[in-house]
């Protein structure tokens, strides 16, 4: 018997979230606030430090400020698939959160997209360059 095909496409694997408390203050400590059009980011390389752990992990945080429950797990949602339809630019071994603006919810997916795309390719460009800096 055939198993049915979804369309979804999964994650990666199953680590490419961040769940853990100390590992949101860990790339909270390690980093700074960076700005794009509707969100905040925060970015942590992970080292040596956790071999076990490969390729990039994203976390979300939508706080009361953006609105009733249903209105950040709506955020959240469109926020999750946006990711997942760009977690491939990013190949670093890097810890990610994100805090969008409630302008999330009103906003054109494709241009959602776009803007997970160039904050991803910010991180990448940023993590490359301090690698560059650490050779040199």
């Amino acid at each position: 018997m055939q198993e049915p095909t979804s369309d979804r496409t999964p994650l990666p694997q199953r680590g490419a979230r961040l769940r853990k408390h100390a590992d949101y203050q860990r790339v909270y400590q390690e980093s700074r606030k960076y700005f794009s059009a509707s969100m905040t980011y925060f970015f942590s390389p992970r080292g040596e430090s956790f071999p076990a752990i490969t390729g990039p992990r994203i976390g979300l945080t939508a706080g009361r400020v953006l609105g009733k429950a249903v209105e950040r797990n709506r955020i959240k949602r469109r926020m999750r698939e946006a990711v997942r339809k760009n977690l491939g630019s990013l190949q670093s071994d890097v810890d990610v959160v994100l805090h969008p603006r409630k302008s999330v919810l009103e906003m054109d997916f494709p241009r959602l997209e776009s803007e997970i795309n160039r904050v991803f390719a910010s991180v990448e460009a940023s993590l490359k360059k301090d690698v560059r800096e650490t050779d040199a």
